[in-house]
């Protein structure tokens, strides 16, 4: 399994230079919280904006949010993962920069898709449920064979 394997491929985009009142207005239409922001057609990630960015860099401080450009509201560091990477790597970068999504990228960095910890969490449960199927059915066969079939008596 692999993170582009779990990823969502429809991922809500903004361009740099676009207003905050833009990207709420995308945030509503998309029904997201969070925004990838890209610069030109590349969709190589160059920051993440959420929600809460926008009321803490803009609201909060009395900004017009028709002015202000996302640059200036959007995290700059972005925290992204590949697409070929294990899951497990998703999580620790996750735990490492504390969020809980990560933009995937493409080895030439442009963005493919966005892995969440719901993601991760549904497609680790679903293995960890087969595993426990798997055990299941080796104690109904441990119990069907009965204790002197099971050690090899006849």
């Amino acid at each position: 399994m692999r993170v582009g394997d779990i990823c969502t491929g429809e991922v809500a985009c903004i361009q740099l230079n676009a207003s905050v009142r833009q990207a709420a207005e995308a945030m509503q239409r998309c029904h997201v919280g969070t925004l990838v922001v890209v610069a030109g057609d590349e969709r190589v990630p160059v920051g993440i904006l959420t929600d809460r960015d926008i009321v803490l860099a803009v609201v909060a401080t009395g900004i017009d949010a028709q002015a202000a450009t996302v640059a200036s509201a959007m995290t700059t560091s972005v925290a992204t993962c590949r697409e070929l990477q294990d899951p497990f790597d998703a999580i620790e970068i996750m735990r490492y920069r504390g969020v809980r999504r990560l933009p995937v990228v493409r080895e030439d960095g442009r963005l493919v898709g966005m892995v969440s910890a719901d993601d991760i969490f549904a497609a680790v449960s679903l293995r960890l449920r087969g595993l426990s199927e798997a055990m299941l059915k080796e104690q109904v066969r441990e119990m069907e064979c009965g204790p002197r079939r099971a050690m090899g008596g006849g």
